[in-house]
């Protein structure tokens, strides 16, 4: 069984491809979403999915969200007592679909496909697989994001002729594909993106509003939990806007309360910059499809961040049309990946179905341009494998060094589309011995070879004598060593992981804790005694208790939810 997984920055799917039909896999909770938090317990014990969310708020020491964006960094992330990697945490978010596939499965799952923006970089994808390692599974493929929603809907669509495009903005990401769908065969035409715009910049450019607006103290910028809460409320209040004209957002420090109103004119004249800034990455898409927006058939949004109707409207402003929303955003990448799932499966439903996809980004290396006598112009970015080729390809051309009988170059490897290669990502670099020779008889081949996975393998050979040179990456924050793998592999495995049988309870309890915290006077005594009334339950390790108690828990813990903090001016 191999099971496709969108790894998400703010929400984590997993899916198969079973009967002949992509379908997703509900987690403990009964819910597809499975959030992508951690936590560590009181008792050391590790909290993923819900229960971790709710416990940002509340432990914010503890907790980590949006760890997707740190992949390939060499940050680390402190959970109490405990330092995780970035690829670490994501590890125990796919450990967690991985065990929620193979209870609700009755067999064990192994391998995986699992999706990252178009546009990460060589070591970001390294990351990723070596996340996908960390979690026990074997990792067939990386799949591009938008890749992955066309596939959902190519799938939707099979047998029809069309040329559409994926806009895809997820939580931290924003991804754009152009893609023909022609007798079964999906080509995508060009991709594009932005890897630092999702709907998390939208959250944090209305806490700053938040700021000026209620005019909060400078200070509190300080208090984890007030900005935890902050996060949390202005998340829910933009949320709320996709169905209410107008919110009301309320939070407080403890001893005064802090408001802000929010309507759909107001999102966008706070989030102008960010919403001008989608504009980008479609218009570089489609010049590189060569392909004007009137001969796009359709328009399909996949993301979660999609749902915001100042997104729904830009968007429909730049196409001239509405997009296509028949598949859940927050759903299409994982069933997308679950169809090419199958697709490595060889589905006999899929036999047909045949893909294709590019490069998202240019790879090349630094080099030096001879100007006239003397005078040389050093940095400058020269692509081997241009943006948008079609994938895997194998690219190479050949270099010279600056000087005669010099004994070595360091060819340095960057991705990106400026002109001089400190304004490109730097991915490595590959030191080359030359022998003592003539400048002209001492040329390199350099090869880039790119694969489906998004990989990039870089060879140089000597032509004067044969040798070849395959690059290491030196000093990449992003990557583990194998010896370092296998040691956060065992690290890993040892963690006390909260009982899957157990998550719903411990999740009511943090989503009470929560609770607790935001209310006062007497909502908070009332809130205090029903959670000591379900942990008594707790206590007793009756199922004919505890099953009756949560219920009636879940029951309060709603009404105050409603009650609490955010609520349309309507009502």
């Amino acid at each position: 069984m191999i099971v496709g997984i969108d790894l998400g920055t703010t929400n984590s799917l997993i899916a198969i491809w079973e009967n002949g039909a992509a379908r997703l896999v509900p987690n403990s909770l009964g819910e597809v979403l499975t959030p992508s938090c951690v936590s560590v317990d009181g008792d050391g014990s590790i909290l993923v999915g819900r229960a971790a969310s709710e416990r940002l708020q509340t432990h914010p020491h503890a907790s980590a969200a949006s760890f997707k964006r740190l992949m390939g960094s060499d940050k680390t992330l402190h959970l109490g007592q405990r330092a995780f990697r970035p690829e670490e945490l994501s590890a125990l978010v796919l450990r967690s679909l991985k065990e929620d596939a193979e209870a609700a499965l009755g067999q064990p799952v192994r391998e995986a496909v699992i999706t990252v923006p178009a546009y990460f970089s060589d070591a970001q994808r390294k990351a990723t697989r070596t996340a996908g390692e960390l979690a026990g599974l074997k990792v067939d493929r990386l799949l591009n994001e938008p890749t992955a929603a066309a596939l959902a809907y190519g799938i939707h669509l099979r047998g029809d002729e069309t040329r559409f495009l994926v806009f895809d903005l997820g939580g931290g990401t924003f991804d754009v594909s152009v893609l023909d769908l022609f007798e079964n065969v999906m080509e995508v035409r060009a991709s594009a993106g932005d890897n630092q715009l999702g709907g998390e910049d939208f959250v944090t450019t209305l806490v700053e509003r938040f700021f000026e607006i209620a005019r909060v103290p400078d200070r509190l910028r300080g208090d984890a939990h007030f900005m935890q809460r902050l996060r949390a409320r202005v998340e829910a209040g933009k949320r709320m806007l996709s169905t209410s004209p107008c919110v009301t957002i309320r939070v407080d420090d403890g001893a005064l309360d802090y408001t802000m109103e929010l309507d759909q004119a107001d999102f966008e004249q706070h989030c102008a910059l960010l919403l001008a800034r989608l504009r980008s990455p479609v218009e570089r898409a489609l010049r590189d499809a060569r392909l004007p927006i009137a001969e796009l058939d359709n328009i399909v949004l996949a993301g979660g961040a999609t749902r915001m109707p100042a997104v729904r409207r830009m968007a429909a402003r730049m196409f001239g049309r509405f997009p296509a929303c028949e598949i859940n955003p927050d759903e299409v990448v994982a069933l997308g990946a679950a169809v090419q799932a199958g697709l490595k499966m060889h589905d006999a439903a899929l036999d047909e179905v045949v893909m294709t996809d590019v490069a998202p980004y240019s790879l090349g290396v630094d080099t030096t341009i001879h100007l006239d006598g003397d005078n040389y112009s050093h940095g400058h970015f020269d692509p081997i494998i241009e943006r948008n080729t079609v994938i895997p390809v194998s690219r190479v051309k050949r270099y010279y060094p600056l000087q005669d009988k010099q004994t070595g170059v360091d060819l340095n490897i960057f991705q990106g589309e400026a002109r001089m290669a400190e304004d490109n990502i730097r991915l490595g670099q590959l030191k080359i011995a030359l022998p003592s020779a003539p400048r002209d008889d001492n040329g390199v081949d350099v090869r880039f070879t790119y694969d489906v996975n998004g990989l990039l393998q870089v060879e140089a050979t000597l032509v004067r004598t044969g040798e070849v040179f395959s690059l290491v990456i030196e000093g990449n924050p992003g990557l583990l060593t194998e010896e370092e793998i296998r040691e956060c592999f065992a690290a890993l495995s040892a963690l006390k992981i909260h009982p899957r049988e157990h998550l719903e309870n411990r999740t009511l309890l943090a989503r009470g804790e929560r609770l607790y915290q935001q209310l006062r006077g007497v909502a908070r005594e009332q809130m205090g005694a029903q959670i000591l009334q379900f942990e008594s339950a707790l206590e007793t390790q009756e199922r004919r208790i505890i099953a009756p108690a949560a219920a009636h828990f879940r029951d309060v813990l709603d009404y105050f939810e409603h009650q609490n903090f955010l609520l349309p001016d309507d009502d």
